[in-house]
């Protein structure tokens, strides 16, 4: 009797472990991070859009945190991405600029394998990951998602693709892990991301996921189904209008994503968060209030739509105010994983949630840094105050964002000490930094358009 007693009790306490285990992963959250590409700081409602309907969006904005002081780590595509996926500012490892546009191919051009990604991370933890979308942090193969912790990916090479998936060349096609897609399986990019991203998650499979989809809209070129055109039909300019399609086709992908997760049983214990890669292009978006646009250092290009929803833990109706960083999700994600991040990976992000549950009083940064190919740009926003090495104004800038944070009023020959101080953090940053690994056409375009700028504003004047 004695004997059963105990065979009964061993095998309670052995399905109490292989229970709890199970439990245990299954309690690590799904990680959604949704990228759209180039989206204007004012092209979403919960952002005061009043032209381009994203109700999806804004449902999901108001189930969580808005970030209203939500930073992206450079002002264009690759190193932000590079920055985002790492958790590191992408100057760490010399990834300052896109990709060179020369047509060079070469496996040290781009994010390096030694850099630890975020799905590397969470593959750790027990995590299967896809990426989905545009990759752009490397056009070799040897960068491509597969050799830094996909497990699955669906997606484009490059930096920008048509939206109909017709091939133009290797970092122009559609591919499914290795395998290019056949373009008759193509429809249109947005929705095809958006399908990709359901199958997976729907995958059978007890592992949690981490997918990272970055959807190229409403990056160049403009195109847009009529579904999605005849959403936007009431906005009178043409070129706003197209954008504002593929901006509203991406609400609507994520609503369907969202219905998924919910029709699932997965939407409470799902971190779902939302930004885009930059600031708003110079053309059909719309980066009001803030100064700028894609490829500056002013708020405009830096400064972008960014949300987290996690219902289990994250209250919702939340506005943070704070300035936090694209470079805080890295940790983020692996603290709410139950992960640490290993000794030789120096994040420069920090875990938001203890500071967005109330659980820490303090600001998550004292300051954030931003430097574009080299030198030629630069940027420190350190308590109130914003420094900005300008190649467009050939100017060293001052703005007090606590009183202007429209950047209008530049205060630098009335504050040479507050400069000094800022220069003098910057130099101290970047000594950890090293020389850009190549460069891209950025400051010969920032010159150009100054020049036109000059050339615009001269011929407008009356002259006698």
């Amino acid at each position: 009797m004695n004997t059963y007693i105990y065979l009964r009790n061993s095998l309670i306490i052995l399905l109490f472990i292989l229970a709890s285990n199970k439990g245990f992963s299954q309690d690590k959250p799904n990680i959604i991070v949704i990228l759209t590409d180039d989206q204007g700081w004012a092209d979403v409602g919960f952002n005061g859009s009043t032209d381009i309907p994203t109700p999806n969006l804004d449902a999901l904005a108001a189930e969580g945190v808005i970030f209203s002081n939500g930073y992206v780590s450079h002002p264009y595509c690759s190193p932000s991405r590079a920055g985002l996926l790492t958790g590191r500012y992408q100057a760490r490892f010399g990834h300052d600029c896109n990709m060179p546009y020369d047509g060079e191919n070469d496996a040290t051009i781009g994010t390096p394998l030694k850099e630890k990604m975020i799905p590397e991370a969470l593959k750790e933890q027990g995590y299967r990951t896809s990426a989905i979308g545009k990759w752009h942090l490397g056009d070799h193969p040897d960068l491509y998602p597969p050799a830094q912790g996909f497990d699955h990916w669906f997606g484009f090479p490059g930096g920008g693709m048509n939206y109909w998936g017709e091939s133009k060349n290797e970092i122009q096609t559609v591919y499914r892990d290795r395998k290019v897609v056949p373009e008759d399986e193509l429809t249109y990019l947005t929705d095809d991301f958006t399908n990709e991203a359901i199958d997976f998650i729907t995958k059978k499979d007890d592992k949690p996921f981490f997918i990272y989809l970055a959807y190229n809209a409403p990056h160049a070129p403009d195109q847009a189904t009529k579904a999605y055109l005849d959403k936007t039909k009431h906005i009178e300019y043409a070129g706003r209008s197209v954008y504002a399609a593929m901006v509203n086709a991406v609400d609507t992908n994520v609503g369907k994503i969202d219905s998924t997760l919910v029709a699932n049983g997965m939407k409470e214990n799902t971190i779902l968060v939302f930004l885009s890669d930059n600031g708003g292009r110079v053309e059909h978006a719309d980066n009001r209030p803030f100064r700028g646009h894609k490829g500056m250092l002013f708020e405009g290009g830096i400064k972008v739509p960014f949300f987290i929803t996690w219902p289990k833990k994250i209250k919702a109706k939340q506005t943070y105010s704070e300035i936090i960083s694209s470079l805080d999700l890295f940790p983020t994600f692996l603290n709410a994983a139950h992960g640490k991040a290993s000794k030789e990976v120096q994040l420069d992000g920090v875990d938001l949630l203890p500071y967005i549950n109330d659980v820490k009083t303090k600001k998550p940064h004292d300051a954030l840094f931003w430097r574009s190919s080299g030198n030629f740009e630069y940027a420190v926003r350190k308590g109130k105050y914003k420094l900005y090495k300008s190649a467009y104004k050939n100017k060293t800038l001052l703005f007090d964002l606590e009183n202007d944070n429209l950047e209008r009023y530049d205060i630098s020959e009335t504050h040479p000490q507050i400069i000094a101080n800022l220069e003098e953090a910057y130099r101290q940053w970047d000594s950890k930094n090293i020389a850009p690994g190549w460069f891209d056409p950025h400051a010969e375009n920032v010159k150009k358009e100054e020049q036109r700028w000059e050339a615009t504003r001269n011929k407008s004047l009356k002259h006698k």
